[in-house]
């Protein structure tokens, strides 16, 4: 098939099925794998298949490159600086193999450092065989155990064309620049019609695209993202739940992480926003993940997907203004049974948590 999606919730699978799903596509690979990945750092048992992979393209004379995030004091996902980014991808790339080339991306200017946050993976992709893997989902047992995130792999020479064009700039330059201007397009494959775009050179069109793909939206809008703070689409979503423009419209947000964002907002220009994400936010559901810090667990709920009528709105690209700084990449799928696929998703853990918070509620009352 030439689009294969996969939903991952908090344990919800077993993580091993995630890395065998990783490394079967890796082993596919006859000339070429390029690798854009924010965070990639396995256990042993997790890493087993997906190293065994690589080792094996690699003797099969594959050219396998792996660019990864320097590291650094990252912005948080509502502007302020809060934590740093994770550390520990360059050792475990290293210890994969020595002939694997691999590069640590930067933010660029050191004084407002932005995030190589891609999760892609480039198969064959100068090939008329050429596939990509992207989403949500780092490579990390966190992401593959506790996290809810969203893979989708897509069989597709001419989206490869785009995400190389976006690959070489993040190799050739070491930074995230402003990789991805110009890299935008429509592609068609028999499942789908497909938009692709890349931030930071594409940032503020995938922002006005979003806000644009909520306010047109009529029959259904879904809402399944770590953050929502950007202001356009925040603005799009307040106003399009005010005037009750979309007859079906729910889904779910990181609840402890946009409790830190308002406290980032109170008694600043963005204070508006507050008003505007309770708007929205009045019939979303929010998970209640463990507050960050480097040793906790990290069960942050991860995606960054929007269900607007009939398109999917899916990548690294969280809802956030930072987002459009960040080296990111987005994809819209226009397809109605793909939607349908995503909106059950987001159905099904817009209820979770739901129920989650009932019984929170109810046991708050009896203490």
């Amino acid at each position: 098939m030439p689009i294969a999606v996969h939903f991952l919730e908090q344990n919800g699978q077993p993580p091993h099925q995630v890395a065998a799903l990783l490394a079967e596509f890796l082993a596919a690979a006859r000339s070429s794998l390029h690798l854009a990945i924010y965070d990639f750092r396995l256990g042993d048992s997790l890493a087993e298949p997906v190293i065994k992979a690589l080792r094996g393209r690699i003797a099969a004379g594959v050219e396998v490159r792996i660019a990864y995030d320097a590291g650094k004091w990252a912005t948080s996902l509502g502007g302020a600086s809060t934590e740093p980014a994770p550390t520990g991808s360059a050792d475990f790339i290293r210890s994969i193999d020595p002939r694997i080339f691999s590069k640590a991306i930067t933010g660029g200017d050191p004084a407002t450092p932005k995030l190589m946050h891609h999760k892609y993976v480039i198969r064959d992709g100068t090939t008329p065989a050429g596939a990509v893997w992207t989403g949500s989902t780092n490579f990390t047992d966190d992401s593959w155990t506790l996290q809810e995130n969203n893979i989708v792999c897509i069989d597709s020479a001419d989206l490869c064309t785009y995400y190389e064009t976006d690959f070489e700039e993040l190799w050739s330059r070491g930074d995230i620049g402003t990789s991805g201007s110009h890299d935008n397009g429509t592609l068609h494959v028999p499942e789908a019609r497909i938009d692709v775009a890349f931030a930071p050179g594409e940032g503020r069109s995938i922002d006005h695209e979003v806000a644009h793909f909520v306010g047109t939206a009529r029959r259904r809008l879904k809402v399944c993202s770590m953050v929502i703070t950007a202001g356009s689409i925040l603005g799009a979503l307040s106003d399009t739940v005010s005037h009750g423009r979309v007859a079906d419209y729910s889904g779910l947000y990181d609840r402890t992480q946009m409790e830190s964002v308002f406290s980032q907002w109170h008694g600043t220009p963005a204070e508006w926003k507050i008003q505007a994400f309770q708007q929205a936010a009045g019939q979303l559901s929010g998970k209640r993940s463990t507050p960050y810090n480097p040793g906790s667990k990290h069960d942050f709920m991860h995606n960054k997907l929007l269900v607007a009528d009939d398109a999917v709105i899916t990548g690294s690209y969280n809802l956030s203004h930072s987002a459009t700084l960040n080296a990111e990449n987005m994809v819209i799928m226009h397809s109605p049974e793909i939607a349908d696929r995503y909106s059950a998703y987001i159905d099904r853990l817009a209820e979770r948590y739901r129920r989650d918070l009932r019984s929170e509620t109810k046991s708050n009352k009896q203490a």
